[in-house]
């Protein structure tokens, strides 16, 4: 996969920033909303350092085995299947835990090895101490203010990776963003990022997460695929964010007046 078939804006420095954190064999931490681009932005790096990338999606469940491997039965004998994490190992790919937080205590302790001076993986099931070879990649990110769960990295994981923090784009990239993914009009796409804008000041509303560009982009390809563009938004940005009816009546506002 080349650069060029991943669509991606840059904010900032944050390619030369990947770049020199991978030849520097440094790990790298993202940390931002949902749906701001930190994904999309791996995929991208990935794609143009022309490496394999492996994502996991943590979540409460996620543990070691998990990570690591286990072994199976498989045609009456039982072999040992690398996890996620010993594959990119073994292979030197960019590995990329996508809401790390999320992980269990013990998924999360296992990759501490990986992040220091020794960037070597034991496997205590099979004996094998795996040596990172130099093209290895390990990028983690999370969601510092996501609201749902109290989860957060502990300073003995956080302080072992570079930080790049992301947020919402500017107005003018957001609505470059959305014409980019989907192909709608700037007008549509301005009047998109106008709503985002206003909804995300409505404080008083205590959403959980606020709109991300990920729903706008959902709001244009619904625009794009003849849907109204009130109705587009209305099922796009207003029902994912909440289920409060004040919230929601507040949301819906903002749409009408907008579109």
């Amino acid at each position: 996969m080349s650069a060029d078939s991943v669509f991606y804006l840059e904010t900032g420095r944050e390619s030369e920033l990947f770049a020199k954190a991978w030849a520097a064999r440094l790990p790298l931490m993202l940390k931002g909303p949902t749906g701001c681009g930190k994904t999309r932005f791996v995929e991208y790096m990935a794609a143009k350092l022309g490496r394999k990338l492996i994502t996991v999606a943590c979540n409460e469940d996620t543990t070691a085995t998990d990570l690591l491997g286990r072994h199976l039965l498989i045609g009456g004998e039982t072999r040992w299947t690398d996890g996620p994490v010993t594959r990119a190992v073994r292979e030197g790919a960019i590995l990329y835990l996508d809401e790390v937080a999320e992980a269990r205590a013990d998924a999360i302790v296992v990759i501490h090895s990986l992040t220091d001076h020794r960037r070597e993986l034991f496997l205590d099931r099979t004996g094998e101490t795996l040596h990172a070879p130099p093209e290895f990649m390990l990028v983690v990110s999370y969601n510092p203010g996501y609201q749902r769960s109290m989860r957060e990295l502990k300073p003995s994981t956080r302080q072992r990776f570079i930080g790049l923090g992301f947020g919402y784009p500017s107005e003018d990239l957001e609505a470059r963003i959305i014409t980019g993914e989907t192909g709608i009009e700037d007008k549509q796409a301005r009047a998109l990022v106008s709503i985002a804008k206003k909804v995300r000041a409505l404080t008083e509303l205590s959403l959980l997460e606020s709109v991300s560009t990920r729903l706008l982009i959902d709001a244009a390809k619904l625009i794009q695929a003849g849907l109204p563009p009130r109705y587009a938004a209305t099922v796009a940005i207003a029902e994912p964010l909440t289920d409060d009816p004040d919230a929601l009546a507040a949301i819906r506002q903002v749409i009408e007046l907008t579109l």
